[in-house]
């Protein structure tokens, strides 16, 4: 069956678009960039969609072409009455980060007025209300080109029929903060924390004598299934909104225990419904970084 879909990609800049765009035309996707927000309808509607086939469109939009939340708006409400299947990407990095790339590139900041700092801050406040519009929102903070690849592709470059609602699981410590993107956050607390008990200490969530003790707390199950009810009863709503990403962190105090374990417990209760879910977890180890 013929079928349009389009990928909207933006975001600040220094934090992956150009990476971005390259990964979706790995993918197969045709690619735009630069392009004025008034011409998105315009383009995917002189492309038009081969017999029988899918035509994947990305178009990057940026500061360069004087993007705001209502052009993004005008773009997303034309594409979606076409019946054209669209994602808003938005990629993201804190402050630092960017003005470390720019240092190491020697690039210039689209920004004209103001030192790299206020250039950044002034592009920031410019984007405050279209990341908010933003189907997917990648941070890139610590995150090298070939991390960035693999999320991407992971995202973009399998073709599914359904449309399923992705949901991405991660856990994480509130000493290392809160992760950047989050929709949903559970704080898990309230959990009696397995690092006092001197023979778990060293160990994760992920080993079975982290979990079983977790687990054997009488709040850690009724809190279990207070979220399976609340997330049975949200996923199908989001989804027939057209959400198509859905980010649930969890956090306890290092990331390491209870955190792990719940999340591990959302994930397997989710995937058992057949829901397409992803797990991370930020801060058991230098391996599972996001």
């Amino acid at each position: 069956m013929a079928e349009s879909r389009v990928v909207i990609v933006t975001g600040m800049s220094g934090a992956g678009r150009s990476t971005a765009a390259n990964v979706l035309e790995d993918v197969g996707y045709f690619v735009v960039d630069n392009l004025p927000p008034g011409l998105i309808v315009d383009l995917v509607d002189r492309i038009g969609v081969p017999e029988g086939q899918t035509q994947k469109t990305a178009v990057v939009v940026d500061t360069r072409g004087g993007l705001t939340a209502a052009d993004l708006d005008t773009a997303v409400i034309g594409l979606l009455g076409r019946g054209v299947r669209t994602t808003v990407l938005f990629l993201d990095a804190d402050d630092q980060t960017l003005i470390d790339r720019f240092e190491e590139t020697r690039r210039t900041h689209p920004v004209r007025e103001g030192n790299l700092a206020e250039k950044i801050a002034s592009e920031r406040e410019a984007f405050e209300e279209i990341r908010g519009q933003a189907d997917v929102i990648v941070d890139t903070t610590g995150t090298n080109v070939h991390e960035l690849r693999g999320r991407l592709e992971e995202a973009f470059a399998a073709d599914i029929p359904s449309r399923r609602m992705r949901v991405d699981v991660t856990s994480f410590g509130f000493k290392r903060g809160v992760p950047r993107v989050i929709d949903l956050l559970f704080d898990v607390r309230f959990l009696a924390n397995p690092h006092w008990i001197p023979e778990l200490r060293s160990q994760t969530g992920r080993d079975d004598a982290v979990r079983d003790h977790v687990m054997a707390e009488p709040a850690a199950a009724e809190f279990m299934e207070r979220v399976a009810g609340l997330l049975a009863f949200l996923i199908p709503r989001y989804e027939a909104e057209g959400k198509a990403y859905l980010t649930i962190g969890v956090g306890c105090t290092g990331g390491r225990h209870r955190s792990v374990v719940i999340a591990e417990e959302i994930a397997g209760r989710l995937a058992a419904t057949d829901v397409d879910v992803n797990l991370r977890h930020r801060d058991v180890g230098d391996g599972d970084r996001v």
